[in-house]
């Protein structure tokens, strides 16, 4: 893979602790959006909701905040699907209370919802890290008063 494909997807090759932090901020934007909804913390309005408002902002920012921070566009995509994929948990298995278990679980495993929710995510962390990253890269302009870097 060439080496700045491979920056951009999934970071610098010294930043492995970064790589760790990734997957467990993902693991914990998944639980804390579950929780945010299944709490009433945060609410889906409307009758049909293609895109939770709620957790794509909370993904988006986890996205931007990657994007400045450098990390790679594969973090910036999970740390974006997660809180999807929180609100979906929810809406599975508390919002289809009336059903069964095994049906629950079926909904929630489904490969379409669960395609659909990715590409979602894929958008929102793209834009997201995008504006992170060039949100980065104004502040160092802004700091060195000439040329970034990564711009020469």
């Amino acid at each position: 893979m060439h080496p700045a494909l491979r920056r951009l997807l999934i970071g610098p090759a010294e930043n492995s602790f970064g790589r760790y932090l990734g997957l467990l901020a993902a693991g914990t934007l998944f639980v804390a959006t579950f929780a945010a909804y299944a709490f009433g913390v945060f609410a889906v309005s409307g009758c049909v909701v293609f895109i939770p408002g709620d957790a794509a902002v909370v993904g988006s920012i986890a996205a931007a905040t990657v994007g400045y921070s450098r990390g790679g566009l594969v973090f910036a995509w999970l740390v974006a699907y997660a809180p999807l994929l929180g609100y979906h948990a929810d809406h599975a298995f508390l919002g289809l209370s009336n059903r069964t278990v095994q049906y629950r679980l079926g909904y929630f495993i489904r490969a379409d919802g669960l395609a659909f929710l990715a590409v979602e995510g894929v958008v929102i962390g793209t834009v997201a890290f995008a504006v992170g990253y060039l949100g980065s890269l104004g502040v160092e302009f802004v700091r060195s008063g000439a040329e970034p870097e990564r711009l020469r």
